[in-house]
């Protein structure tokens, strides 16, 4: 089976946490790296100190609303930068406002996810990750 190098963008320690274990259980993950803002993430991206032997990503989870840099403001980044947007960017978040989903898919999000109640739902929607993004769709090649 292939398997992701996953980017989790998630101020939240709990959900990043509970995100980890779902994910985990799938075994689809080469890694998964986590950052807890989208000004983290951009470092992440870039190889900026602390990140600069790490591999890009080959898919994103991103929280909206987080400090520094928040989701929108990272997304509209990622999708700015030439060697970023091909990098499919699925928001996960505990928002299900009509005006922070439109924001998104105006900004090129791939997925817009609302965050699952309970740890059951949340492997339900792992299970759901794994299926689409290794048995479904093609992802680009990070190298070109």
């Amino acid at each position: 089976m292939k398997k992701l190098t996953i980017l989790l963008v998630e101020d939240n320690e709990q959900d990043a946490f509970l995100i980890r274990e779902a994910l985990d259980d799938q075994s689809f993950l080469h890694e998964l790296h986590h950052v807890v803002n989208g000004a983290e993430a951009m470092k992440f991206l870039r190889k900026e100190a602390p990140f600069e032997n790490s591999n890009l990503p080959d898919l994103i989870l991103m929280d909206i609303n987080m400090p520094i840099m928040d989701g929108h403001e990272a997304l509209r980044e990622i999708k700015s930068l030439e060697d970023f947007k091909q990098i499919p960017v699925l928001i996960l978040t505990t928002s299900s406002r009509k005006e922070d989903i439109l924001k998104a898919y105006k900004e090129q999000s791939s997925s817009y996810i609302v965050k699952p109640d309970n740890i059951f739902e949340l492997d339900k929607l792992a299970d759901s990750l794994k299926n689409y993004w290794i048995n479904t769709v093609r992802l680009p090649n990070k190298n070109q």
